[in-house]
């Protein structure tokens, strides 16, 4: 009897990607509400660990705005019959009492998502919010978010850069 999909995915594909982010991670996130100007810089610290036999991965993370504390959730895996990638997403500073749910493609050992937000108000419009993840080594994440206007224009919003703790 062969392997399963899962279990080939675990072996040699896209969840064995998923699996080499896990560990205890330190860094630095910025954040852009206006593309020209940096309105926040600091520390940040995040855990990624396996959900469910390596399923999927989940990314907690700490860190703060303008001196404020914040913490979110991420929970990321790989639909194999789907060939997507998806992730949830909630925080108590960019989603409020929102969860994010967002799907994308692979590219190489990395994978970019998109998901959708309103602006609400009088003149409710939906966002784009595209999330990648990227590890630049073994020992170094990068994990950038970018705002998409409703006319389709991309501006980065934060970029946290990690370094693996030992």
């Amino acid at each position: 009897m062969g392997i399963s999909k899962l279990e080939q995915s675990l072996q040699d594909g896209h969840h064995k990607n998923l699996t080499a982010f896990e560990g205890k991670w330190t860094g630095t996130t910025k954040t852009w509400f206006d593309p020209s100007i940096l309105a926040d810089e600091s520390a940040s610290q995040g855990s990624i660990k396996l959900l469910f036999d390596g399923r999927f991965i989940q990314y907690e993370y700490v860190g703060s705005m303008q001196g404020k504390p914040f913490e979110g959730i991420m929970i990321l895996g790989y639909h194999i019959k789907d060939d997507k990638f998806q992730m949830s997403w909630v925080d108590t500073f960019h989603m409020g009492t929102g969860i994010m749910l967002s799907e994308g493609d692979a590219h190489g050992d990395n994978f970019s998502v998109i998901g959708y937000y309103g602006t609400g108000g009088d003149d409710p419009q939906t966002w784009g919010w595209r999330t990648t993840f990227k590890k630049a080594s073994a020992d170094q994440l990068i994990i950038s978010a970018y705002n998409i206007t409703p006319g389709g224009e991309e501006s980065l919003a934060t970029e946290t850069i990690y370094t693996r703790k030992n």
